[in-house]
């Protein structure tokens, strides 16, 4: 992925607004964990009492490197970008409490296509003020692992909640993670067009295709 992001030549600027996501919802949670165990991952049981949307693996107990891969869209398998190496660096932002847990559940998951074509920047202020949190890259990998349609052409997000730390103290790395949809081009590689992706965007960029997902809570 070049240092700045195109614009996606699949996107066109649609009405996202008040769109929230797909439609269809995750599953229960103890069919998600069911998944998580098919997929030979070896996560510990479901916590008695654990209620949510959205059932979430700690990247303490798999990296995220090693979950991206997992994701499907038809028989493409997900990859995270190659320039992002760092990415066991993003951890989550001050302001957004996770549970310190190995699995934990997220309430209410939104996708905020209200929020495209508009930068972090400008929209993580937004979702403080209407009580959500924004949500980190381990939930939006969860999310399309257990809903793959939450990507979508011209409708994936961004995950404003992770960030890593900048040089100086105090300072936040510019990068943002996303998840969108390949399309075959650059380093991505035309095998893996139509594939699900981990990339990133700049913090002050605006992009059509993205919105900025965030959550109701979590629970764990």
């Amino acid at each position: 992925m070049p240092a700045s992001l195109p614009a996606d030549p699949t996107s066109s600027p649609a009405d996202v607004t008040g769109s929230t996501g797909p439609a269809a919802g995750p599953p229960p949670l103890a069919e998600q964990h069911a998944r998580l165990v098919g997929l030979g991952l070896d996560v510990p049981p479901l916590p008695d009492g654990l209620a949510g949307d959205l059932l979430v693996v700690s990247p303490r107990l798999v990296p995220l490197a090693e979950l991206v891969p997992l994701l499907r869209l038809g028989d493409k398998p997900g990859f995270v970008v190659e320039d992002l190496t760092d990415l066991a660096e993003f951890g989550p932002v001050e302001g957004v409490d996770v549970p310190d847990a190995d699995l934990y559940a997220v309430i209410d998951p939104q996708r905020g296509d209200e929020y495209a074509n508009r930068s972090p920047n400008d929209v993580d202020p937004e979702i403080a003020a209407r009580g959500r949190s924004r949500m980190t890259a381990a939930e939006g990998v969860a999310w399309a692992l257990q809903v793959p349609e939450v990507l979508e052409r011209n409708r994936c997000f961004m995950t404003t909640g992770s960030r890593r730390p900048g040089r100086r103290p105090g300072t936040l790395d510019s990068r943002v993670p996303a998840l969108w949809i390949s399309n075959g081009t650059g380093r991505d590689g035309r095998d893996r067009r139509g594939a699900p992706k981990l990339g990133w965007c700049w913090a002050g960029n605006h992009h059509t295709w993205l919105g900025i997902a965030s959550v109701a809570g979590r629970a764990g």
